[in-house]
């Protein structure tokens, strides 16, 4: 079967005028819930060099299944632990492969990804590495607002030397239907020549580390409360014509997929995604009304990077 979504040899061209993009590069191929535990942490590694930045953090002890939370006093403290996280994960993976897999979201999750351009992560990460796919993406030409190709490109793939040929965006000249199933395709391909690993539990494809945020609603990716999308269980990529947040049309990763990953972090930042979050971190049930994040439950680890405002009702 043809498939679009191959490596190319041109490197990701910087924009001029990013906002206004001309032709963007096409890469087809105390709480009732938990204890506390204060903690002032240096934030540095081993394999970083020694210049580091100190944030005040706090470690919720949540039920072992929920993962590791940490809550940051500010946004930007959280962005700084993001960029060690990332880099030390980064490193480790690329000493043992020869690719790292990154899953990103749109939104609030790309502005947090800021630090990783900066010193010291920028020149200690080998970008050759990385292979960096979207967890969701909005069916729009990747020159329109609303796509998260634009987003990530902007704010963070125009600003690390990446290979082009590394960067698996989808093919907005198909339909959303056909762009799921080419990105499906493309996938498949990258597990069999073990670009990508694979789960020996499911099958699924296993990402080294997947990014997301999440949203007031709850979802994750574009998989939102109610939506018959979240219960799909064959599918790697499905398309969403009847998204109910704007635009309508989307393609997603289906939460096997998702829950298949070597690694998650969920981060979380605002005081709009508070009661999201209290719901999705409690260890109380609810069938019914259950939200898309308290379904993330990922073969490997899971971590929260939570500021202060989005911890509020902790």
């Amino acid at each position: 079967m043809a498939f679009s979504c191959r490596a190319v040899s041109s490197n990701l061209r910087t924009l001029q005028n990013p906002s206004s993009p001309q032709s963007l590069p096409y890469t087809p191929l105390t709480s009732r819930f938990f204890t506390v535990k204060h903690a002032f942490t240096s934030l540095r590694s081993n394999s970083i060099p020694q210049k580091f930045t100190k944030a005040s953090m706090a470690e919720i002890t949540a039920p072992k299944y929920k993962g590791n939370v940490k809550v940051f006093d500010t946004e930007e403290d959280l962005a700084v632990s993001l960029a060690k996280y990332t880099a030390d994960l980064s490193s480790k993976i690329s000493q043992e492969r020869d690719s790292f897999t990154v899953v990103i979201s749109g939104g609030s999750l790309v502005k947090s990804l800021r630090k990783l351009v900066e010193a010291p992560y920028i020149d200690s990460v080998d970008w050759s590495k990385w292979r960096v796919f979207w967890v969701d993406e909005r069916v729009v030409p990747k020159d329109h607002p609303d796509s998260n190709y634009l987003l990530a490109y902007t704010e963070f793939l125009s600003k690390i030397p990446i290979p082009a040929g590394n960067v698996y965006s989808i093919n907005d000249a198909l339909s959303a239907e056909g762009a799921a199933d080419d990105y499906e395709t493309c996938i498949k391909h990258l597990v069999k020549t073990q670009i990508i690993d694979q789960s020996k539990a499911t099958g699924f494809p296993k990402f080294d580390l997947m990014l997301m945020g999440i949203g007031p609603d709850g979802h994750i990716a574009s998989l939102f409360p109610g939506h018959p999308l979240v219960q799909e269980k064959e599918k790697w990529v499905c398309s969403i014509k009847d998204s109910p947040k704007p635009p309508p049309e989307r393609i997603s990763f289906s939460l096997p997929v998702i829950n298949a990953s070597a690694n998650i972090a969920l981060v979380v930042a605002g005081a709009g995604k508070a009661t999201a979050l209290r719901t999705a971190l409690s260890d109380e049930s609810n069938d019914v009304d259950v939200l898309p994040v308290q379904l993330v439950a990922p073969e490997g680890e899971l971590s929260w990077f939570l500021d202060k405002e989005a911890a509020s009702k902790l």
